[in-house]
């Protein structure tokens, strides 16, 4: 009896070990999280979304700028959606193989397939390529804006859905962080 039980905290003691020693996609070697901050000067954390970015004004996307972007980056990614949609999370965004040494996104970036500095933009559930801006029907939704560090250049073509996107993202972020703005309908 007492051998079975030593086979069992032994069993129990690999497991928890082998268990924390896993690395997470917002992990680097070494096990310190890469957290990228986000931020824009349009809107702070948690705040509103001014209507210029939205259905109500000019429909544009939001100037966004982000650092702390690991070593060994070799692309930038970003998914835009609300998760307070009606039924799921509506994509307003999908962005991918943004330059490594890529910080910023103007406001107003134009809904090509392929931009100027090669990054690729994917489809929004409003069915078009590039930036979709906020426009809830009822109360106040969040919109996020997530941007992900990425090992890899991807090969995906233009016009992706964010499910491709993350997808092959799988096992290459690097780092990744968010803002998080809000918007209501006047």
């Amino acid at each position: 009896m007492p051998r079975k039980i030593i086979v069992l905290v032994m069993m129990l003691l690999t497991f928890s070990l082998c268990e924390g020693s896993e690395q997470t996609d917002s992990e680097a070697v070494g096990g310190q999280k890469m957290e990228i901050k986000v931020t824009s000067s349009a809107f702070t954390e948690g705040g509103s979304i001014p209507a210029k970015y939205t259905c109500d004004g000019l429909e544009i996307s939001p100037p966004l700028q982000w650092d702390g972007v690991p070593d060994g980056t070799k692309s930038i990614a970003l998914i835009s959606d609300d998760p307070d949609a009606r039924k799921e999370t509506w994509v307003h965004w999908v962005l991918f193989n943004m330059p490594a040494d890529t910080r910023e996104l103007e406001e107003n970036i134009p809904s090509d397939k392929t931009l100027a500095n090669g990054a690729r933009q994917g489809i929004n559930d409003s069915r078009g390529i590039g930036y979709g801006s906020p426009c809830p029907p009822t109360g106040t939704h969040r919109y996020y804006f997530k941007i992900y560090a990425l090992d890899t250049k991807l090969d995906l073509a233009a016009g992706v859905k964010k499910s491709d996107l993350l997808k092959a993202m799988e096992g290459h972020i690097l780092g990744q962080g968010q803002l998080m703005g809000r918007y209501k309908r006047p």
